[in-house]
């Protein structure tokens, strides 16, 4: 299983009565139970989207899914529905553990920028400065074969260095083995194999040809696991560590790690059903019960919808909560605009239409546009397990969807910008 995690870098049905255990009275504290009437949602159309994902576990659509949505900083909705695990038909609870797979970077991104905000590197430093393996990459074009001949890979040096700033927006030119086809793409994959840790991962990928140059294209990558290497070398710890000092721990995140090594903890994880277990590509959902050397800053982490929800409103709250300052607004303010700049999406642009991206998430730039509705400035993204969030700043409202379905993601993400939306009604 070990030999897989770094591939699987790609890559949230009972009554709510009271918001009490599992999660105590911090929680409460921090996201009290509120009238969804008062916070501006319509009974019928929450009961209308209750009824549905009840429906669809029961018919085995979905295994199951924990729905969380807070307005002014109050919980409007918080429900669980179906099995946590198909095979075992356990039932899914609001505290069940999922695999939040790319749900991980924004997380990753929000500490590296903290610690730019102690003044440790700028974001336009180069990569190199901090692995030095990166100082000689080069960059992969490849050429058309003549009369038939298979297509050739030519070298080319990079004509900007490859930035901080790149690997918080995937414009580095680092790119996934698994995700989509060319020359440079299969060689990513014959690479990453095996056992290492964080360190070894960042030295292999400087071994491999760019996809694109360094500023030129939007390509969904492996660039948030070197920017967790980054983390780990300012910090001088590993990834694990440097996360639940700076974010982790303060903000009593204490289900969300790399790994379920607890094993009072274990019957909490949630699973898809057999048959849909597969990311593309030839991935497959690994054992978050079975640690690993190799801690994925790009797709690692597991944890519940309720500890998402402590990360999303400290954002929410403009990166403070219970007195503690985690990141300016200002700077909150920057990570949650758009950063493309001349850069051109790839093949594969997963913000999609009326998107921009951040730094680490998908940032809406247009109120329409989209096939989702939402409202300007609003920010997002999901894994590839089927977990998804958003925020919507203007409606001061967040949103955690947690499952474990790759073969229904995309459908229960619109699925839920839609239900939503039509149950906010004032």
């Amino acid at each position: 299983m070990t030999a897989l995690l770094p591939r699987l870098a790609l890559l949230a049905s009972f009554a709510f009565v009271v918001l009490a255990s599992p999660y105590g009275k911090a929680a409460e504290q921090l996201l009290p139970k509120g009238d969804a009437a008062a916070l501006g949602f319509a009974s019928d159309r929450l009961a209308r989207l209750d009824a549905r994902l009840k429906a669809d576990s029961a018919a085995k659509t979905i295994p199951g899914a924990v729905l969380l949505i807070a307005r002014n900083g109050k919980i409007a909705h918080f429900e669980a529905y179906g099995e946590a695990d198909p095979q075992t038909k356990t039932p899914m609870t609001r505290d069940s553990i999922f695999r939040i797979y790319s749900m991980t970077k924004p997380i990753v991104t929000l500490a590296a920028m903290m610690q730019v905000e102690e003044g440790r590197y700028h974001i336009s430093d180069p990569v190199a400065k901090f692995i030095p393996s990166f100082a000689k990459v080069q960059v992969g074009v490849e050429k058309p074969g003549v009369d038939g001949a298979k297509p050739t890979l030519e070298l080319v040096p990079p004509r900007r260095a490859m930035s901080v700033q790149d690997l918080m927006r995937h414009t580095s030119g680092i790119t996934y083995g698994f995700f989509g086809v060319g020359a440079v793409k299969a060689m990513y994959q014959e690479v990453l194999n095996g056992d290492f840790d964080n360190a070894e991962f960042a030295d292999r990928i400087a071994t491999l040809p760019l996809a694109y140059q360094p500023g030129s294209t939007w390509d969904y990558s492996h660039s948030t696991d070197i920017l967790g290497r980054v983390v780990e070398v300012i910090d001088k710890k590993p990834l694990s560590a440097a996360l639940k000092d700076r974010l982790l721990g303060p903000l009593g995140m204490t289900d969300t790690a790399f790994f379920v090594t607890d094993a009072k903890k274990q019957p909490r994880v949630a699973e898809p059903f057999p048959d849909d277990r597969s990311l593309g590509g030839g991935v497959e959902f690994f054992d978050p019960r079975k640690a690993s050397r190799y801690e994925s800053g790009g797709g690692g982490l597991t944890g519940t919808a309720m500890d998402y929800a402590k990360f999303l409103q400290m954002l929410m709250d403009g990166g403070t909560q219970n007195g503690k300052r985690y990141i300016s607004p200002k700077i909150l303010a920057y990570m949650t605009s758009d950063h493309m700049g001349s850069a051109v999406p790839g093949p594969y642009y997963l913000p999609g239409p009326g998107y921009g991206f951040g730094l680490g998430f998908g940032v809406r730039t247009t109120p329409g546009v989209s096939p989702d509705p939402g409202s300007t400035g609003d920010y997002y993204w999901g894994g590839a397990g089927g977990t998804y969030f958003w925020v919507d700043p203007k409606e001061k409202m967040f949103v955690v969807f947690m499952m474990q379905s790759p073969k229904q993601r995309l459908t229960y993400r619109a699925l839920m910008r839609d239900m939503v939306y039509a149950a906010l009604v004032k």
